[in-house]
């Protein structure tokens, strides 16, 4: 199942200065090795305020909240989780059709095949 959460960073109880260098660096070490287990499978930079929006690929809630608790900035307390959102298939596209697909780093990824309609 993939879940949306939002988060923030805590810039309005932490200066700008906490955000260490090595803090960062820490923080994007570790969105990679969930990246390559499949855990999270995409992230975005929020534009509105610092922070990020991750697709996840979970079990539960629960397996989400325990990643989201092992990045370092979390750990630290200067991260808000703002949501977490479990996301269902669009329908308006009719069936698909799922073919499992290699991914980055032999990674299962699944391709699906939206059938077009007959002109």
């Amino acid at each position: 199942m993939q879940f949306l959460t939002l988060s923030r960073r805590r810039t309005d109880a932490f200066p700008a200065e906490a955000f260490t260098p090595e803090l960062i660096g820490q923080e994007a070490q570790r969105v990679k090795e969930m990246y390559v287990t499949g855990l999270l499978r995409q992230i975005w930079k929020r534009g509105d305020t610092p922070g990020a929006a991750i697709i996840w690929e979970a079990g539960s809630e629960a397996e989400v909240r325990e990643a989201v608790s092992t990045l370092p900035i979390y750990k630290a307390g200067m991260l808000e989780l703002s949501a977490i959102l479990p996301l269902e298939p669009y329908a308006g596209f009719g069936p698909i059709k799922i073919r499992p697909v290699c991914g980055f780093g032999g990674i299962k990824r699944w391709l699906f095949l939206i059938p077009r309609e007959a002109s």
